[in-house]
Order: C-alpha cells, then structure tokens, then sequence
C-alpha cells in the first residue's frame, strides 16, 4: 500500500510554475490546444461505431475526431499497438451502454447516442505527445501502455486521450504489440487476484488457488502472477490449451473436456477461486473452498451491466445490489467469501506489473497479429471464442493503408 501511495503521489505531482498556468487558463473550463504539430490536427485515422450492432457497424474513417487534453491531469498518448478482448465485441453489440453513458454524462445533460461514433480497444501501448499542467510524472516521448476504461474512447484509433493516473511506462523488455497484449486483462486479474481476493506477494506462497477458464487472456496472466508469488495453482481448459497453461507454471491442469470438472476436484480445497467461466459454475464451484479459513470465491462474470440494460440504472443497481447481497450472506454462513470482481483502471498496479514483466516474473500471450486493416477481421476471430492468449492489432506499421 505504501509502494502505491508513493506512486499516487508521484503522479499527481504539480510544479508551481504548472501551479501557476493552471490558474491562468482556468482549467477545466475550456480545451488546451495541443502545442506540438500534431496539435493543430482535428481529424485522424481510427475505427468508428456509429450505432450497435454486429461486425458490419464497423466503419473506417480519417475524419475520426482528434481527441483534445480537457484536464490537466490528462495526457495524449501516439497509439502504437492495441488489443482486443471480449468486451469489445459485448459492447459492439450494446452490452453496457446504459451504464457507459452514465459514466459518460452523470447529469444526462447529453442526447441519447451522443457517444457516436465510438472508438472501441481497452489495450495501448504507445508514445506519449503531450502532457497537461498537471502531470509530472511522465514527458513527451515516454513509452508507455495502459488499460483504457470502457466509457472513454478506445485505441483503435491513431491518438487517445487518458487521465494519467491510468497510464504507466511500458516494460523496457516488450515491444508495442507484445505491450498491448497485457494492460486491460492484467489490470482485471490484479483488480480480481489481489484487491479482491485478498492475495499478495507477501502472503500468496502455498496459497491453493483454482482459475476457472485460465487459457484466455486473464487466465494466462493471473496463472502468472499467483505462480510468481509463490502460490499452487490449479487451472481448467481444454486439453488443446493444456501444454500453454503448464508452460505459464500451473502446477495441475484440469481438462474439462474429460468430464464434470467438480468430480475431478472432489477432493481438492483452494484458499481462492477465480472464475471467469460463470454459468452452472457457481451451483458447485464454492463447495470447493476451505471452509472457514477465509477463502473467497471470486467470479468475473456478474450480471451488473446486463441488468442496467435491462432494468434502467436505478432499478439495474438495486437488483445487482440485492443479488450480491443474497449470495454473499448465504455462503458466508458456510464459511466461505462469495465476491464480485471487477475491471479497475490502475497505472500503480500496471507499475507493478510492468516491473514484474521486465524481471521475468511474468509475460504476454499473443495468439494472433493483425494490422490496422484487418480490424474486422481480429474482432471475427475474438468473437469466435476459444481464446489462447490476446488478438493483438499492430497500428502504427500501416495507420495510412486503410481506404
């Protein structure tokens, strides 16, 4: 926690000559312009949505609106690399939308599909142009990566714009597209690994943890981490993915492929589930913890946003408030922790990660390259499941070549 909070306070750092310009052009009121050339852009290349839909709302532009720093704890990073994940195409789809655009405008002040066109990608990797008044911690021409939030526009695009308390420097030892393949699915099994179930570097060794569904991209990572730390790990998947999940460091793979993978657990207990199976999982999954030692359940797959779409936000939240609450008490009367787990953006976290990365601890696993062109073609391949790693999309080698 201090190792964090020292990060915080790094990034959140303020010259008093920047001190002193903030005041002067009144931020957040009104845009900064860019200063270096770039900045007098107001188009560039991206991959737009102009409404949800399935692959064929997907629409190459060079008009895409150039993104402008509004805060000055905002910086615009060069988009190198990006990725895709599942939530992509979810939210291609309209997954999500109801709560996104209430992160989006929380005072509704906004016209119903005013987030068009939408630049979806959560993953960058790429070089920072400019920096507001008040980051100190990064420079133009740093090379860095980061999970970007689902409300903000995406990195299928030639520029971002993020807060930096969302950016960290990439790992010396990756390039671009190998970057791109972690942030968003190691920040989401960081956020799931440690600030919910409770694990750390400190206290993870013989630590028994099981990972449901561990081939795709925060499996392969979370198999990593708990392996670096000194944990035993337990992980599912199918018996094609089963060599990649051994050679990330499980020490005991379950293919669920053979049968009930409840009957081929039927004796082991875990101080740490992490689901990102969902489904009937939970019916038998929570039988497997140790009983009053603390041990957490921890699941992915949450009917948080799907309720907001159905139900409206107040009455979406209600019930994901009453559902969590329900299942949380039923199984602590048994002695075990039933808890939620959620994507968190976190440039602290993603510190850490690239620092454990560049020590070997842990690594990226990319199971296809694209380039800019082939956008449509990478989400055709997410979406058809039975991922073994990331899709990796490569930006800056043909960002002209689109027609």
């Amino acid at each position: 926690m201090m190792a964090v909070a020292a990060q915080l306070a790094r990034r959140r750092s303020v010259s008093c000559t920047g001190a002193l310009l903030l005041r002067r052009t009144g931020f957040p009121g009104h845009p900064r312009p860019f200063s270096g050339s770039a900045a007098r852009r107001a188009v560039m290349p991206a991959w737009v949505i102009d409404r949800y839909g399935t692959n064929e709302v997907l629409r190459f532009t060079k008009n895409a609106p150039f993104p402008v720093i509004q805060y000055p704890n905002e910086v615009t990073v060069k988009v190198h690399a990006a990725a895709l994940n599942p939530i992509d195409v979810s939210m291609r789809g309209g997954y999500g939308a109801a709560t996104m655009a209430m992160k989006r405008d929380p005072l509704n002040l906004n016209q119903a599909g005013s987030e068009f066109p939408l630049i979806l990608g959560r993953d960058v990797s790429g070089v920072i142009m400019e920096c507001g008044l008040d980051v100190a911690y990064f420079k133009p021409g740093d090379e860095v990566w980061a999970a970007i939030p689902p409300w903000k526009q995406g990195s299928l695009a030639e520029f971002v714009v993020l807060s930096a308390n969302e950016v960290s420097h990439k790992p010396k030892s990756l390039s671009h597209p190998e970057a791109a393949a972690l942030p968003y699915t190691a920040s989401t099994a960081w956020s799931a690994v440690v600030n919910t179930g409770g694990l750390n570097k400190d206290n993870c060794a013989k630590k028994r943890v099981l990972i449901l569904g561990a081939s795709g991209g925060v499996g392969t990572f979370a198999v990593q981490l708990v392996k670096a730390w000194g944990g035993h790990v337990t992980a599912t998947c199918s018996g094609a993915a089963e060599r990649l999940v051994r050679e990330l460091g499980a020490d005991a793979v379950v293919d669920y492929g053979t049968g009930p993978i409840q009957n081929q657990l039927s004796s082991e207990r875990f101080d740490l589930i992490l689901d990102n199976v969902g489904g009937e999982t939970e019916r038998w999954a929570l039988a497997l913890l140790k009983p009053w030692s603390g041990a957490k359940y921890v699941t992915l797959v949450t009917p948080f946003l799907r309720n907001t779409d159905t139900l409206g936000i107040a009455d979406g939240m209600f019930q994901t408030g009453v559902t969590v609450a329900t299942k949380a008490l039923k199984h602590l009367t048994k002695g075990v922790h039933y808890r939620w787990g959620f994507f968190i953006p976190s440039g602290p976290a993603l510190d850490d990660i690239s620092d454990m990365v560049d020590a070997g601890q842990v690594r990226p696993v990319v199971e296809a390259h694209y380039s800019f062109a082939q956008v449509p073609d990478a989400f055709l391949k997410v979406e058809g499941g039975h991922a073994r790693g990331k899709t990796v999309i490569d930006i800056i080698s043909d960002e002209h070549e689109c027609v």
